[in-house]
């Protein structure tokens, strides 16, 4: 059945709400914390009806898939996509800066034990990658793309919060663009034969 002028408008109307009401959610969250998110807070911030809220987030639980979903993406973004290498690293970093409340919901969905492909989809991707770069020099890429992962994703933070409280948000992204950069060279180094003459 081919799509009619009159849905198509409906669906991209129903997409534009759906992503209108995703980003409030984000919002609320990175404001007040994952806690304070409902559907009837939801509903408020935006001024759409809760029956609309819930024609598109069937419980409080759904939106928060759809907020961990949405983050996931976002931090995909940093290991694809047509950036160079500098300005996806760069994205990670500023994000778990700017975003502390979704990050600890990525966390919570990294150590909760379901399948790493579902907050992260590209897992599978990263580690052939890896592998391809690390040219068969012994290199564990499962091991290496967590460390590479957690390390990106949770290491932001420490540093700021724990390590360097006093560190603006640039100074903490191109110092761990620098590492991670380092890191990335290394391994591929490692996977350089070796000049026995």
């Amino acid at each position: 059945m081919k799509a009619t002028p009159s849905s198509r408008k409906r669906n991209r109307g129903y997409d534009d709400t759906h992503r209108a009401l995703i980003e409030t959610a984000v919002r609320l969250i990175s404001e007040k914390g994952a806690d304070a998110l409902s559907i009837a807070a939801l509903a408020r911030a935006t001024g759409i009806d809760r029956t609309t809220v819930y024609y598109h987030f069937a419980s409080r639980e759904e939106l928060v898939r759809a907020v961990r979903h949405w983050s996931s993406e976002q931090l995909t973004v940093a290991f694809s996509g047509p950036a160079s290498q500098e300005e996806r690293i760069d994205h990670i970093s500023r994000f778990v800066l700017e975003n502390p409340e979704l990050i600890k919901l990525w966390i919570e969905d990294f150590v909760s034990g379901t399948d790493i492909r579902e907050s992260y989809p590209q897992w599978d991707a990263l580690v052939a990658g890896i592998n391809a770069l690390a040219g068969g020099n012994g290199t564990d890429a499962e091991i290496f793309c967590t460390i590479l992962i957690t390390g990106a994703v949770i290491g932001p933070r420490v540093f700021r919060n724990s390590v360097r409280p006093d560190a603006t948000d640039d100074e903490v992204t191109t110092r761990f663009r620098k590492e991670q950069q380092r890191l990335l060279r290394d391994l591929n180094l490692l996977a350089a034969p070796k000049d026995t003459r």
